[in-house]
Order: structure tokens, then sequence, then C-alpha cells
């Protein structure tokens, strides 16, 4: 990832997808005219026949294509012994490489060479390796055909360092025991030579290549990763909670947040003589200061039972989410089965942790809901000296609340930020690595080396000795057994091709010593089989969804630090180029950023399958049709289906796991159920019931489902009955001419699936010609940076709640179903007197290619037809949404069906899309509500709620309807009402994007009475 290559990209502009380019290496430069003094007339013959061959691969892409550096580096011929060997540069190693396509390489060399050589035993080489060497064992016919040097040699593993022993189901053909090591790209750094905090690359396309694998990794891959069973360490912060509380017996505050607590008096807990333990000391942290030896650990006999504990209960700032990370001493005695239980919002998940290993730095367990204030029964954490190994010892050190700011000072400056977005070199000073082994090996002077350098250092001392830091192999580093490092980044390069600039992998053989195997013995060709695999992965999976066009770039054997310096398998990914539009058209739709976690995570579970010889099962896709009804009084039936994976035989269901949660609190530990089916008996009235499943097999657990809520009201009325309609995740909308090319957040902003977190500000610079000067001023695809480090709320797919609570606030009970569940017919919309669709910013959408199927229609026909029954029953409905008006009389081109559907059925017609910029809404209608009553939604992006950024005007379709809401900044109109045989309230913008709870109470009730008969 040098900075050498921006000023080829001044220079040149545009540059074609065809060639291999990069914004993280230097380009090849072509060798001078072949010698060919001192050969021998057959060695000549030879070599020429060699470049013919050459030749024609680079012209006429046979039997390979390759790029015009392929060149002959030398040929050996023996008359005696009848071999040929023909040695080719490592551009020849460039392609991935399968059974068939070395037996065509090789029939054109015999052909090339003629009848004379055709008994010679022919080896063709690149970069020393015959060709055939370089087929992964994964896609090698036969077993028996495997290099089992690059194959791992058997040692006895010591048990994962984290086992989260709450879990239901624990994955036997996925990623259990594999530990990995990944991180995403550089971060915000400290620029020496400015003497000033940046980031190491610049701001296009709305985001930072310092933040955008992020955007991957955080949200997608680490827990796909995990949800296989595998432990996984980044070298960067990976909570975005800004705030930090941390509990030690050294530094707590407040003071009473940390207890020892024993059974007798003759039970104690003591300190280690040495200071080797973590306090939090005087930050911010100067060159050298190292907080894991600023204060002490304590340590305890184990026991057979819990016979000792110490409680670490934090003062928790402000309610949210926050990591649990968690620091201990590993001693020769130490046990491989401490027992930790963080109690939160959800109960408590109890995990074990083999202190072994992994001692002295933060060792994540997970990331809970906690509320503010100290709660010391749902807020805390406890470590007990349990243990099923006698004659061991517990150790304690801190326990961590939160990601928190950045503390390490750079010539007497901080970076100001959130801890996630800084470069690996300042957490790993934070996490307490040694300084001049891992992350300060430019004497204090290059950050920006340092940032990319200590990466893989990290990853040698997280193992340790024989494969600890270049620097000192014999380090002990953390015994943790990492089966492969993997650096995500995005690459530079544009075009107007209409072809993506791709996907690059890189990997190295040589290593630090150019030994080309591992400390163990191990060849460091398995570098090239999991660099292989991973991007044969990639492109197949993004082409058969996506892009038939999709680029596979190179395979290239370079000597990058990411690459060469882990002592373990590794592979450095450039996925696409963030320069270039297209790439980018696909790299901010969320949807291709779960596909290509999807494909990045696949790689890995069959790369260490083959590894370790083992069977694998791929986790299923999340579960659909999602249904949570009341049946005979207080109780639930809950329904869904599994998801077929088209692109994956084994991603079959087996089982679900069901997660529950009552009222405000959060998502319990799960229960294992065997079928698609559940019913809860004899429910709590007046208690909020909110499910989400998952579905498992014997490779994992999938992302979760939409969650859907209940509650049950004692003699109520009958429930109300909500839709979730708002499934929608989108990148920003686009602004494509010959002159203009990019994101046009000014028409629609896109909605994050969840939260966004590398958005930086709109594109400013759409010009398709601007040129790149430099960082600072990129040209072409130029974003602002006014959003940086904020964490953008999105489609959290968890409204039923918002809508819920207010309805229970009205009197009414609700049940939820998800709308494919109703235009399936699964559900009865009859049985419910009041129906509350959520539509949110559902609108239809295309992909990054025009011939892409497109998604989120607000009324798909089977919608419609459901809709029109229920109404024709007499039905009541209210029906909210940013994009009610706009998709069925704009964006869906059905020859009027979606319209009259709405102005037949639902009383209302589009006016204008982009009503208004602010939020005010006031009532026009005392039937509704008290004339002049008023109330805000949100329309402004931030980390809480969603934007409602263009919402709909919408009018009465005729006489018979009558606007009820109007917007307080144009008195248009902001939502119709309709009574008659049935009754309708439409609002142009989305109801739980009214962000006082109280307002949203008020609303509802207003709505509800309206549609009351």
């Amino acid at each position: 990832m040098k900075k050498s290559i921006r000023a080829a990209i001044k220079v040149t502009g545009f540059i074609l997808a065809g060639l291999f380019i990069t914004g993280c290496a230097m380009m090849s430069i072509q060798k001078p005219r072949y010698d060919y003094s001192g050969m021998d007339r057959k060695t000549k013959t030879i070599h020429k026949k060699a470049e013919s061959f050459a030749r024609k691969c680079i012209r006429k892409e046979e039997p390979v294509q390759m790029s015009r550096w392929l060149r002959v580096d030398s040929v050996r011929v023996s008359k005696q012994e009848r071999q040929i060997h023909i040695y080719y540069n490592q551009v020849l190693g460039y392609i991935p490489y399968r059974s068939e396509k070395i037996k065509k390489v090789y029939k054109t060399m015999r052909k090339q060479l003629g009848w004379r050589y055709r008994n010679y035993d022919l080896t063709i080489y690149s970069k020393n390796f015959p060709v055939e060497e370089l087929v992964p064992n994964y896609f090698r016919p036969q077993k028996s055909d495997w290099d089992t040097s690059r194959l791992p040699v058997n040692y006895e593993r010591p048990l994962p360092v984290v086992r989260n022993i709450s879990k239901p189901r624990t994955p036997t053909k996925g990623l259990n025991q594999r530990n990995i090591a990944l991180w995403h790209s550089h971060g915000w750094y400290y620029e020496n030579k400015l003497r000033r905090w940046e980031w190491q690359r610049a701001r296009v396309f709305q985001t930072v290549e310092d933040l955008f694998p992020m955007s991957f990794t955080v949200p997608y891959l680490v827990p796909m990763l995990e949800n296989a069973g595998a432990n996984v360490f980044i070298p960067r912060e990976r909570d975005l909670q800004t705030h930090e509380v941390i509990v030690d017996n050294d530094s707590s505050s407040p003071s009473d947040s940390y207890f020892e607590i024993s059974s007798d008096t003759s039970i104690t807990f003591q300190s280690a003589p040495d200071s080797s333990g973590f306090a939090i000391g005087n930050p911010p942290y100067e060159t050298g200061v190292n907080p894991f030896r600023q204060g002490s650990y304590r340590y305890i006999a184990s026991d057979a039972t819990a016979t000792a504990e110490i409680q670490f209960i934090p003062e928790i700032p402000e309610d949210g989410y926050y990591a649990v990370t968690i620091a201990y001493k590993s001693l020769e005695n130490s046990v491989d089965d401490a027992h930790y239980t963080v109690y939160h919002l959800g109960g408590k998940t109890e995990f074990l942790v083999n202190q072994q290993i992994g001692g002295g730095t933060w060792i994540f367990l997970g990331k809970f809901q906690f509320r503010a204030g100290s709660n010391p029964e749902i807020g805390k954490v406890v470590l007990t000296n349990r243990s099923r190994q006698t004659e061991t010892i517990v150790t304690a050190d801190a326990v961590r609340f939160g990601g928190g700011m950045g503390n390490i000072s750079r010539e007497g400056q901080i970076s100001g930020r959130p801890r996630y977005v800084e470069g690996a070199r300042y957490y790993l000073q934070y996490a307490g690595m040694p300084d001049t082994l891992v992350y300060n090996l430019n004497g204090d002077s290059i950050d920006y080396a340092d940032d990319y350098q200590c990466r893989g250092e990290w990853v040698n001392y997280l193992r340790g000795a024989p494969f600890g830091p270049n620097k000192k192999r014999d380090e002990k580093g953390l015994g943790i057994p990492v089966d492969l490092s993997f650096a995500f980044h995005t690459d530079a390069g544009r075009t107007r091709t209409g072809i993506v600039i791709g996907t690059l992998s890189i990997y190295n053989t040589d290593g630090a010593d150019s030994t080309l195997k591992f400390p163990d013995g191990q060849s460091r060709l398995a570098n090239r089989d999991l660099a292989d695999i991973l991007q044969t992965q990639i492109v197949d999976d993004i082409q058969a969804k996506y892009d038939p066009l999709w680029n596979r770039r190179a395979l290239w054997d370079r000597g990058y630090s990411e690459a060469w310096r882990p002592n373990v398998p590794s592979v450095l990914l450039e996925l696409l180029s963030h320069h270039n539009f297209l790439d980018m058209k696909f790299g901010n739709d969320p949807r291709f950023r779960f596909d290509a976690s999807r494909a990045i995570y696949k790689a890995f579970l069959r790369f260490m399958a083959t590894q370790y010889q083992t069977d694998y099962v791929v986790q299923p896709l999340p579960v659909s049709h999602f249904q949570a009804e009341l049946v005979n009084g207080n109780n639930i039936a809950l329904r869904w289906k599994p998801t077929i994976d088209p692109l994956e035989i084994t991603a079959m269901t087996d089982k679900y796991i069901l997660y529950t949660r009552l009222d405000d609190k959060d998502f319990d530990n799960g229960k294992l159920v065997n079928r698609n089916n559940v019913t809860l008996r004899n429910i709590q009235p007046g208690v909020i019931y909110s499910f989400r499943v998952t579905a498992v097999n014997d490779g994992g657990e999938s992302f979760p489902s939409e969650i859907l809520s209940v509650c049950y009201l004692d003699g109520s009325e009958k429930p109300v009955c909500i839709v979730n309609g708002f499934d929608r995740v989108a990148p920003p909308a686009t602004l494509e001419t010959d002159e203009y090319l990019g994101f046009a957040n000014f028409w629609d902003q896109g909605v994050a699936d969840g939260y966004e977190l590398a958005f930086t500000g709109d594109q400013y610079d759409l010009s398709a010609d601007s040129p790149w000067l430099d960082d600072d001023s990129p040209g072409h695809g130029a974003s602002n940076a006014d959003y940086e480090c904020t964490v953008v709320a999105g489609n959290t797919h968890d409204f039923v709640i918002n809508h819920g609570k207010s309805i229970v606030a009205a009197g009414y009970g609700f049940v939820s179903v998800s709308d494919e569940a109703v235009m399936d017919g699964a559900v009865k919309l009859a049985r419910y007197d009041i129906v509350d669709i959520i539509m949110g910013e559902e609108k239809l959408t295309g992909g990054p290619k025009p011939f892409l199927e497109k998604q989120f229609e607000v009324f798909p026909v089977p919608l419609q037809e459901s809709l029109k029954t229920y109404c024709q029953s007499g039905g009541s409905i209210f029906i909210s949404g940013a994009y009610i008006g706009t998709d069925p009389f704009v964006n869906v081109r059905d020859d009027s069906v979606s319209i009259n559907f709405v102005q037949n059925n639902l009383k209302y017609k589009w006016r204008t899309d982009h009503a208004v910029k602010t939020g005010g809404v006031y009532s026009v209608d005392s039937l509704f509500m008290p004339f002049g009553n008023s109330f805000e939604f949100n329309t402004l992006l931030n980390p809480s709620l969603y934007a409602a950024e263009s919402p709909d005007a919408i009018e009465p379709a005729d006489s018979t309807a009558v606007t009820i809401l109007r917007y307080r900044e144009n008195n248009t109109s902001a939502a119709v009402g309709f009574k008659g045989d049935y009754n309708v309230v439409a609002f142009g913008f989305p109801f739980e994007t009214i962000p006082d709870q109280g307002k949203r109470d008020e609303v509802m009730q207003a709505i509800l009475n309206y549609l009351k008969k």
C-alpha cells in the first residue's frame, strides 16, 4: 500500500482494468532484452521457443492468459539426463492453476518444442516452483496428489483461549478450535513529517480505505467466523463504543467497583511480587509506556467448587452495547478453564478461558447491553476460582467495558478520535505488546511504516516461539496457535471500461528468512493455497450473484510486509478499488458486503478443512417468512422458513436457535429448537416479548432474522397486527453521465444494514475527469469529512418494538409478522381489526449493475392482493413510510397497477418526494388530533435512529379521503385519512422515526382512535 503509486496515477489519469494495477505496490519494470551470450545452441533454441510460448500467452491468451511482464528467466538443458527446465519469472504464477490447465500448459509447450524433444522430461517453473506445484491441495482431484509439506505440522494444540459455554450448540464441522488473526486496512495515524494525525488514504466515494474494510469485517466477517466457532483476533479496536470503563485491582474508579469475595478467611487472593499486570496509570501514554507493565495481577489456587470470586462492577456512563475484554496473567500452572460470567440486560453469559495462553493483553469475550450507572445484578463480570484442574492457579487482572478513545501520545499529540479508527500501532501499545519486537520497528520515527509492519509481527507474538517476531523467533509470546492471518484492503486505480478493477490476492513464499518454509518446516506454498482459494471463492460468488464480468486480477507472490512477516499461513486481499466508481457501487452496497464477507468466510473454512483434513459444512443463511401471533389467548405461535443457499450445497439448516427479549432488556443466550415452529404458552400479560431466530447446522449459526414482538393484554380489544415490510438495505443513489459520476446523497442516502461505520461525508467532486493531486485533494470521488467517526444508524430490523410500545400504551395488545408471510398467505389479516404496516424506507432498489433484479418494492403484487382482500373484509390499515407514494407512482412501472391499487384501496395519491428537509408535522383534522397539535420526525443522520431524509407528500385520492397532517416546513400534505366501509391512515414518513416516546404514544393513540369502528 505504498504512496509512490499515487504519483503514477496523477500522471496517467485513467488506466485499463486489464493491467495488474495496485495502489499498494509499485508496478513491475520490464527487463532488458535477452542476452544469449554464453548459451549453447540447444539452450538458445529452447530459450527462443520458451519466448514464443510466452508471446502466445500474452498475445493470443493461449494456453493461458498472461500479462506483458511475463519473461523467461533461464533455461537448463541436460542432454545426458534428457531433461529440460524452463524458468519463467513470477508472472507465470499470477494466474490460478488447476490440473486441466497444467495439462494444457505442458501440452502447448511440448508442441512448441517440437518432436526433437519429445522424449525429454520437461519442467516449467514460475519463481523456482514447478507450475504443477501451484495447484492448491484443495483443488487437486485426488487426495493422494496432495503436497503434504504444506500441511501444518502435528502437535498438541491447547484448548481455545475463549469458549462460550452458554451457546446452545457448538459447531463440529466449522471453525471450532481455530484461531484467525485479521485486520481491516490502515487507520488514523500520526504523520511524523507533517506533525499531524491523518488518514493513510484519501476520502473518496464517501469513505476512506482506513475504515472501509472495517464495514465488512466488524458487521459481517468476524461474526460469521465466530458463528462457525473460531476465535478471532484483531490488532485494531473492534468496539465502536467510544465510552470505556476499566475495573482493575490497581486503578478502579469508583473504588467500590472491584470486590474480592471468599467463602472463608483462609482462602484469599494474593498479589505477585513482580509488576507485570495492567494498570491504567497516567494516560496519554508516551513512547515505550506499556500499561500491562504498570500494575499488578491477583492470583488464587483453583478449587473444584467456587470458593472465591472477584466481581468487576462498572459504572456505565450511558445505556448501550459495550464489548467486554479481560486481562489476566498466564503462568506455568495456570488453569485452562477459568470461569467468567458476564451479567447483562439479557441475563448472564458464561465463558471458560484458557489462562495458559493469551495472558498479558486484552482478550475479547463478547458484546453486551448494559444500563447506565452501577447495576451489580445486571452489569458486572464475575471470575471464580472454580476449575476441573487441581493444583493450578487462577489469575485476575483488569476487565474493560467499551472501546474508548485513543490515548497514545505522539510528540505531545493524541488523535482525539475513537480508538477503533486508529491504526494498529497504537492499539497494540495499549494492548501490552512489546514495542521493539512488534509495533515500534523504525526507531519511533515512521509511524506509517510501523503500522503496516506491526500487524504481521503481532501475529507472530500471538503465536510465540518458534513462530515469534522475526527479530526474535524464540520469544515466548502469548502461545495462541494462530491458524491463518488475513489483511483486508482495497486498492487504487480507475477505469471507465464498464468492468471493475476487481480482486487481487497477494501471498509470499519467501518469508523473512527466505527459506520458503515456516519455522516448523511447513512449506510457505500454504500461503499460495490460501490466496488462491480466497480469490477463487470471492470471484466465483460475485460473478454468480452480481457481475459475470467481475475481474479476477493476479495472484501475486510478493514481499508485502503483511504477506511475508506472519509466520503462519497468510494472505493480503485487495477486494476492489476504492478509487473506482463502479467498484464502489458494489462496495457501498450492504448486500454486497454481506456476500463478499461470506465468500471470505467460506474460503477460510475450505482452506482449514483441507489443512487439517476434516469435513466442513457452511453455516446457513438467515431464515425468512417470520411470524409471531397469539393463539388461544395468551400463547404465542412462532413460525418461519429456512432459506436455501443456491451457491452452497452444504449450507442446509439442521436446527434453529430462538432468542427471546423481554420488554427493554436484551436477548438471552437462545434455546435450540428442532422445528421451524414453536408455541410459547401462558405468557405474562403486559410484557412485550421480542424474538429473533437463527438457523444452525454442523458448520455453525446463521445471521439472525428480523425481530418480531408480541404483547398480550388481558381483556383488551383484538390485538393489532404489525406487518414489518421494511427490509431494505441499500447504497446511496448514483449520478451517472459522461461528465459527472458519483454518489448522490441529495437524492437518496441509502439505508445501512444496522449501522454504517465507514461513512465520512457526502461526495462533493463528481467530475469524472477531476485529477488526483494528493490525498488531501484526491479529485474525482473526493468526499467530505463531517461524518467521520459517526456511526450512522440504519435499518436495525427491530422497529416493530417502536410501534408495539405505543400500541400497548394505547391499551391494545399486538402481534407481528413479516410481509413475506403475508404475501405467502401464511397470515390471515382478516383475523385482525387493525393492521399496522411498517414500510420505513422501503422502495424499489436496483443493484450495482443494471441487469440485476430489483428488490424492496413497497407494494409487490402479492401484497397488494392481500391488502385489497383485507380492505374488502372491512379491516383498518395504518401504513407509514418515506416512499409509500414515490415507489408505486414513480419507481414501479407496471401499467398503473400499483397506482390504481393505492388510489382505490389506500385512498391517497403521490404529490412529491423530498417533500421537506425538516421533520415538523402538525394536525389539520380535529377528528384525528386536536388542530395544530405538532410533533417531529427525524430527517438527519445520527447514531440512534435512521433518517427519513426524503419523505413523501401524499394527498387524498378523492373526496372520500382527507389530509390529516401537514408538514410545517411548506404545508404540503403529510398524511391522509379515510373512513368508510374500512378505514385507512397513511403517513408519508415513517412512524418509527418520531424520536420522542411520549409523542409516538400520543400519535399512535390518535391513529388507533381514528381507525376504530
